[in-house]
């Protein structure tokens, strides 16, 4: 391996049959948890995006959402939790706190996609 990584980050693409939907979605789900509108895509983190697409080659649902699983790691899971219950999310794992100290929710998204929210032990307050 190299001394030093030559990745500098992550990002997602979320192809919809209706991104601008979709895009309205997840701004009004992740602004106000931190994420920041630029340009075409949501900025997550220092060097982590979620882009988005218009498609005419993908279902208007996910066939399998939990084929591929968002994750967004957090600070505090229930400020989440309280913001995502504004917008009358469908919570496929509602918050559940497992061994370790980790804490785990998952959302589903206008298109079917699953949206996961991971707190770390470390993170706990």
């Amino acid at each position: 391996m190299a001394a030093t990584s030559n990745i500098t980050g992550l990002g997602v693409v979320l192809g919809s049959t209706e991104p601008d939907g979709l895009v309205e979605w997840y701004r009004a789900a992740l602004e106000p948890l931190g994420a920041r509108w630029e340009s075409h895509m949501l900025m997550i983190g220092k060097e982590t995006i979620i882009g988005f697409d218009g498609r005419d080659d993908v279902a208007e649902k996910a066939a399998e959402p939990g084929r591929h699983l968002v994750n967004l790691m957090v600070r505090d899971m229930r400020a989440v939790e309280q913001h995502l219950n504004t917008l009358n999310v469908t919570w496929v794992r509602p918050v559940d706190a497992v061994e370790g100290g980790w804490i785990f929710a998952t959302i589903l998204d206008p298109v079917g996609n699953y949206l996961q929210f991971v707190q770390g032990p470390a993170d706990e307050g």
